[in-house]
């Protein structure tokens, strides 16, 4: 079997459709996005640029992201200062750790969209 990687990432939610438009808004990711260099958007798809990809089950009582929630969704960014100014300034909550961050690992955020899911953002370490 060769799998070639994630195909998509589905979840329930309240309001699909606002929930769809606060992802494209403040993240542009989405049906109709596109990660540059990518080339021209889809209507169906996001597409986004190959890299490093964790898929990692956590322990049933992990406290790392809220008890009540099954998922997670991390996010690769290039410029996480950047990104966070941007979240502030349309009142977007966010949270960072010294303890997230190191040399090895990069830099890591935390949002959370308007259902409460956790949202990380991660931002590779520089070479």
């Amino acid at each position: 079997m060769a799998v070639l990687g994630i195909g998509g990432l589905f979840f329930r939610a309240k309001d699909p459709d606002g929930l769809s438009a606060w992802y494209r808004e403040h993240l542009e990711i989405g049906a109709g996005c596109n990660a540059e260099g990518t080339g021209d958007p889809s209507e169906w798809f996001w597409k986004v640029q190959g890299g490093p990809l964790v898929f990692a089950p956590f322990k049933a009582d992990s406290d790392y992201f809220a008890a009540d929630k099954a998922f997670m969704l991390n996010l690769r960014v290039t410029d996480l200062d950047g990104m966070l100014e941007q979240l502030n300034a349309s009142g977007i909550a966010i949270e960072t750790r010294d303890e997230w961050d190191s040399p090895e690992t990069g830099r890591f955020a935390r949002i959370h969209d308007p259902e409460g899911n956790a949202i990380e953002l991660w931002e590779e370490p520089q070479p």
